[in-house]
């Protein structure tokens, strides 16, 4: 028996936005959920004795307003693709999909999905940087935006935003195969698709929820037939069970059904994440992934250099047979 209510049965909402445009407008998606009002997301985002994976199995929705900046540099950990002015937008917390080896299940105290609704005021943040240098900006990082596109729009939101701001390159990183719900919009050339891809015996075993292989590929497909430029991230490569056998023809397949000419560049890199948020994770959901004996390094947790390094070059090596040296960016 299912014990667990649908997701989205319940949503959180602050009373400070409860008349903000956008909460309105997320609301009429949901016209059976019981709507709760409270004080400050904190109260349900963070209570003491949560239980992630309960909550996973019947995520809620909160709706709350950001009180202080949703803009931080980008990591160490992440790819800037050499540009000097980096950063990221934590516009929504939490993911639908559940992927074993995310960040977000040691990092986030719970598996509830906060969604700050007063965009406008990221917008001007943005804007205050902008007037100050150009700014290469990941807005998709803490959540998944095209997989939430049907209820938020706020992908579409930030597609005119940065039609408006030449100085401005924008990264939306998803696994969705929901690029329809953007089809027909005018994308600009700064604003970046950036496709996660893995073979499907790593999807079918470690990605949750997520869609599959041939159903991203047909997704990427629809961009390039627009005449977009896509990013393809292989992120992150996992060192398990006869990686070699199905990573060769992994990329062999990806290469050989899109258009190389339409690949902005290509991403790869290893599992890694910090010391504190892999600690989280072992202690929520022993698995595989999280109890492999890491090496540390600088307060980060990864494969021994030696792995990395025999992950990164067999990648490189691949991806070399499409794709020229100069467009592989590995971290």
């Amino acid at each position: 028996m299912n014990y667990y209510r649908k997701n989205f049965s319940h949503i959180y909402v602050e009373k400070a936005i409860k008349d903000h445009p956008e909460t309105e407008r997320i609301l009429e998606s949901f016209p059976h959920s019981t709507i709760v009002d409270i004080e400050r997301y904190m109260d349900v985002f963070s209570p003491t004795y949560q239980d992630f994976y309960s909550e996973k199995a019947s995520q809620k929705i909160i709706l709350a307003k950001s009180v202080s900046t949703l803009l931080f540099p980008g990591a160490p950990v992440c790819q800037s693709f050499g540009n000097d002015h980096f950063y990221y937008c934590s516009g929504v917390m939490n993911c639908i999909y559940d992927c074993e080896y995310c960040y977000l299940q040691g990092m986030y105290p719970g598996a509830n999905m906060v969604i700050f609704v007063n965009l406008e005021d990221t917008f001007k943040e943005v804007e205050a940087l902008l007037a100050k240098h150009p700014v290469y900006l990941c807005i998709s990082y803490d959540t998944d935006l095209l997989a939430l596109e049907g209820i938020l729009g706020f992908v579409k939101k930030w597609i005119e935003f940065t039609k408006l701001h030449p100085s401005l390159t924008v990264e939306c990183r998803t696994k969705s195969a929901g690029f329809d719900l953007v089809e027909a919009l005018d994308i600009p050339d700064n604003f970046i698709f950036a496709w996660t891809l893995s073979p499907d015996e790593v999807a079918r075993k470690y990605e949750h929820r997520a869609p599959n292989l041939s159903a991203r590929l047909e997704s990427i497909k629809r961009a390039q037939s627009k005449g977009l430029s896509v990013r393809l991230c292989f992120d992150p490569i996992l060192h398990v069970t006869n990686y070699l056998l199905f990573y060769s023809a992994f990329f062999e397949r990806v290469f050989s059904e899109l258009d190389i000419d339409l690949i902005t560049d290509v991403s790869i890199g290893t599992f890694r994440i910090s010391k504190s948020y892999l600690s989280s994770m072992r202690k929520k959901r022993p698995c595989e992934i999280t109890t492999y004996p890491y090496e540390t390094s600088g307060g980060y947790y990864s494969y021994s250099d030696a792995v990395n390094t025999k992950l990164l070059d067999m990648a490189e090596k691949e991806i070399s047979r499409y794709i020229p040296a100069e467009k592989i960016f590995r971290i």
